[in-house]
């Protein structure tokens, strides 16, 4: 692991903890502007995901796999950085599974964005793929997690979980991946790597 390596690991760590509680937004088109101001719209998410995309895309692999483990390290010890608190009893969430996710996504991510010559494509191919495995690794916590007896405390059935935790977010979350992409491309090109 290259000191870069750790900076950049040490940044997400702080993006991922800061963008837990930040809700992601967009802005509307110009022509519905009135004259109060922009019209910001919330698009249902945090920016945790732009903090694991972000770091692997511009950082690595090395560096958006460190940042998670400590993140879930941290949260697992009882300091209240996940959306719902923090704690050990974190891994009866269903959400879980999701937090789990952000570090071989995080993976995935950062070896597909190096792996390539630096390109916009290449970057948002990154981000998709690291957004599937993250997805991935939720569902199969859930799916798990239903069928141990009191793994995932909830009393929601699957079908609604998996609605709510999987295919309601994937929009706001491919506006994220678009949005990573530009900036991760943009400090790529700045940092001349």
């Amino acid at each position: 692991m290259t000191p870069t390596e750790l900076i950049w690991a040490f940044i997400g760590l702080l993006l991922t903890i800061g963008g837990t509680w930040v809700e992601a937004s967009i802005a509307g088109p110009a022509w519905v502007w009135n004259p109060e101001g922009i019209q910001v719209y919330a698009l249902g998410t945090s920016f945790q995901l732009a903090a694991v995309f972000l770091v692997s895309c511009a950082g690595g692999r090395n560096a958006g796999v460190l940042s998670q483990i400590a993140y879930l390290i941290l949260g697992l010890a009882w300091l209240p950085i996940f959306t719902g608190g923090g704690g050990i009893d974190y891994i009866h969430e269903a959400s879980f599974g999701y937090l789990v996710g952000f570090i071989p996504g995080a993976w995935v991510c950062g070896t597909i964005a190096f792996e390539e010559a630096l390109r916009l494509e290449s970057l948002a191919w990154s981000c998709l793929a690291g957004l599937g495995t993250i997805h991935l690794c939720g569902i199969v916590y859930l799916i798990v997690g239903t069928q141990i007896n009191g793994l995932v405390v909830n009393t929601i059935p699957l079908w609604r979980l998996l609605l709510s935790y999987s295919l309601y977010p994937v929009p706001s979350q491919l506006a994220i991946v678009c949005a990573t992409s530009v900036v991760a491309y943009g400090l790529r090109q700045i940092l001349f790597y």
